[in-house]
């Protein structure tokens, strides 16, 4: 028989390791957020990783009924649907434009860093975000639909300056000069969103982009369930569209042959 293997989790009769640390020492230990951060990284996070890694995934968890997310795991739940039916609905919509912008972010700054030659350069960061509005391009994690500025992203930021040394800020000052350099080239204020900020402190903390939606998901589905639980026990079933919002704009009613 073929050999699985894994440099994750070791199984052995009486004994579970995780990154080669028992899970009874991991129990007593560590934080969830520590958890996640050993097993996704394969090292331990200092106290102060830890703290910013803890704020990241707190940030995510909920915000009302409007994400994509929350409205497929409502839908899904309206019809019946249990549990992990229902949220995992919601994680299937998270995507490019939910959820998905903090990767996004991720490889818009570091391509941003590669252009300024890895430098804090005012000059060359005003220079990228030109370069990118002759492309027509979308600045990911810029902005919000609802918020002027993201109070999650104003906290995570303090939260990185508190606890991370200046060499691991670099990402974080750099959005924030991109977001000001938005604003000084267009004159269009989009403020760093918390999936902006997530994006830059991901990278801070050397997680690669390709975990950036999983980190989300993680965050999120807390809240999926209790909007889960939410609308089982307080809606009737099989909620729907009013029909005076449902707005037909094709052809007027016909006959095949004419």
């Amino acid at each position: 028989m073929a050999e699985w293997t894994t440099a994750v989790t070791s199984i052995k009769p009486n004994e579970i390791l995780i990154r080669g640390y028992a899970i009874e020492d991991i129990m007593e230990n560590l934080s969830y957020a520590e958890t996640v951060y050993l097993i996704l990284k394969g090292e331990l996070p200092t106290k102060e990783e830890g703290r910013v890694f803890q704020a990241v995934l707190v940030s995510s968890v909920d915000h009302g009924v409007t994400p994509p997310s929350a409205l497929a795991t409502l839908n899904a739940t309206s019809t019946g649907a249990p549990l992990n039916a229902a949220v995992a609905s919601g994680l299937l919509a998270i995507n490019a434009f939910h959820g998905g912008a903090i990767e996004n972010t991720m490889k818009m700054l570091k391509s941003a860093a590669e252009y300024c030659g890895n430098t804090l350069d005012e000059a060359k960061v005003e220079e990228f975000v030109k370069m990118k509005f002759e492309q027509k391009f979308r600045f990911p994690g810029m902005g919000h639909r609802v918020h002027t500025e993201d109070p999650r992203s104003v906290k995570l930021a303090e939260i990185c300056f508190k606890n991370l040394p200046e060499e691991k800020l670099f990402f974080i000052k750099l959005a924030k000069m991109i977001e000001a350099n938005i604003f000084k080239v267009k004159g269009t204020k989009l403020p760093v969103n918390v999936d902006g900020m997530i994006g830059a402190v991901l990278l801070a903390l050397e997680i690669p982009a390709e975990l950036a939606n999983g980190i989300f998901m993680i965050s999120r589905v807390p809240g999926l369930m209790a909007h889960y639980v939410e609308e089982k026990t307080t809606q009737k079933p099989m909620r729907n569209i009013d029909q005076k919002a449902a707005i037909y704009n094709g052809h007027e009613k016909r006959k095949i042959g004419e």
